[in-house]
């Protein structure tokens, strides 16, 4: 059995589920996911019910001791390396031992590359099946993206730019990336393309953001619907995603091999944090 922590935003979520799903394949057993963090007050919610996962919640007694209710029992957990055996995250960028990783272990970190489970990528795209049906008005923007050539182009803002600490960790991506972006992938397509912005801040991107192409807003799902925005983002033709993890799976389950995906060359504005992996093959960096 393969046990992973669930923490974070949906983006986050679903990198762990993956690494873990990945895991637990190449094993074949049964993948439990750790989400007591859930329980509290936090500040995203659990949110992948809303896919085709295969995996189950796990059970208290079947999960390591919560660190923040049972921190004696959580400590001697940790000192005498009880079961689940703790696999920790080594830094950002892929760990090739994670492959080395055997049966009963507990993961915890964000894996946050695709080297942790292209081998098994089919399974994931199927698990990523966005199993909850849209609503009146996100299905009939999935019904004109069929016929549009759109390109995504998200713009995140909140606590990246509310909070200190989270804006010097991350900061943002420039309005001059995005004016680049657009104008790159425009320049390889054949039809003007149309731009459908998502960001938690729509009406900053009204005010702010100036393209010469048609812009359409998306602002009608909120952070519960947040999975119904992913969608979206996934059923458009190119990408312009930020240094999110949320649109960096709007543009990878995108299926097409003729997609574009523009990424911030720079993933952290912390220069000591690095992950070199957290790039696809074939997506293009922009500084």
């Amino acid at each position: 059995m393969i046990s992973t922590h669930i923490n974070g935003g949906l983006g986050n979520q679903m990198f762990q589920y993956a690494a873990g799903r990945a895991l637990a394949l190449r094993h074949g057993t049964e993948l439990l996911l750790d989400t007591q963090i859930f329980d509290g007050s936090t500040q995203f919610g659990f949110g992948l019910h809303h896919f085709a996962i295969a995996a189950r919640q796990g059970r208290a007694a079947e999960m390591p001791p919560d660190r923040r209710r049972q921190p004696v029992r959580y400590l001697f957990w940790r000192k005498l390396k009880l079961r689940p055996r703790l696999a920790r995250e080594n830094g950002l960028s892929f760990n090739p031992a994670f492959e080395q990783l055997g049966d009963g272990v507990y993961l915890k970190g964000y894996w946050q590359s695709e080297r942790y489970f292209k081998p098994v990528e089919a399974a994931i795209r199927a698990d990523f099946q966005i199993v909850t049906p849209p609503s009146a008005e996100n299905a009939a923007i999935l019904a004109e993206l069929a016929e549009t050539p759109a390109i995504s182009l998200h713009i995140r803002r909140g606590d990246y730019v509310k909070d200190s600490r989270t804006n010097a960790t991350h900061g943002t991506c420039s309005l001059d990336y995005y004016g680049r972006g657009v104008d790159l992938i425009a320049a390889r397509m054949t039809e003007k393309p149309v731009i459908y912005t998502f960001s938690d801040d729509p009406a900053w991107v009204r005010d702010n953001l100036i393209l010469p192409f048609e812009m359409r807003v998306m602002d009608h799902n909120d952070s519960d619907r947040n999975y119904e925005d992913l969608r979206l983002m996934s059923a458009c033709r190119h990408h312009i995603i930020a240094n999110s993890s949320f649109s960096w799976w709007g543009a990878w389950l995108n299926p097409s091999e003729d997609k574009i995906v523009i990424s911030p060359d720079s993933w952290f504005a912390d220069p000591k944090l690095v992950n070199e992996d957290i790039w696809p093959e074939g997506w293009i960096r922009m500084d």
